[in-house]
């Protein structure tokens, strides 16, 4: 579906390396793409690594746990700015955020590392890991914010929420990324009957 409509000669973010065809119009180019089966998000080899790997166990079960963590500081943080009240819960919930935020990039560059044998960057999670990158910051200027003192109680909240939003959309391609590597295993099934 996003090949249809892609026409980024960089479509290693949407989890496809499609070609692009200058030559064709764009209409001719998307009619184009979308019957030109795309590359597999993995190769058999990244495959077979990623399916040995304990570490894509532990990235299954950080995901939802980062998210839920997630929802309850979310939840910490919107009541301290709607009421002025809570704001050391709020804090808490925000460096608990952080301290799972960090085990997750940890343990998702070794993932990186074991499958694709770059610790960060793979070119399929090249976009992923950038915004991971602003994720991570954006975290890290909350903590330091917290210990240094340097920031208002709001601008701390206001920054939280910054980071919350760079981790909504790190979320979402994550999601995006998880969906096409589930296509691509669908495919693989099927052509090998």
């Amino acid at each position: 579906m996003i090949a249809t409509v892609d026409g980024c000669p960089w479509s290693a973010h949407a989890g496809v390396l499609c070609v692009h065809r200058p030559h064709l119009t764009p209409s001719a180019s998307r009619s184009q793409a979308a019957r030109t089966p795309s590359k597999a998000l993995y190769t058999a080899e990244e495959r077979a690594r990623r399916d040995r790997s304990p570490w894509t166990v532990v990235q299954g079960i950080l995901a939802p746990v980062q998210f839920l963590v997630f929802l309850v500081s979310l939840y910490f943080v919107l009541r301290y700015l709607a009421t002025g009240a809570g704001l050391e819960i709020a804090n808490a919930s925000v460096v608990v955020k952080t301290l799972v935020l960090y085990t997750i990039m940890i343990t998702g560059s070794i993932w990186e590392k074991v499958v694709f044998g770059r610790w960060l960057f793979a070119p399929v999670f090249f976009w992923e890991d950038v915004v991971s990158m602003l994720v991570l910051a954006l975290h890290t200027s909350y903590l330091v914010a917290l210990l240094a003192g340097g920031l208002a109680p709001a601008q701390m909240m206001t920054l939280a929420l910054a980071a919350y939003a760079a981790y909504v959309v790190n979320a979402a391609q994550f999601v995006i990324k998880l969906r096409a590597a589930r296509r691509g295993g669908v495919a693989l099934a099927e052509g090998a009957q």
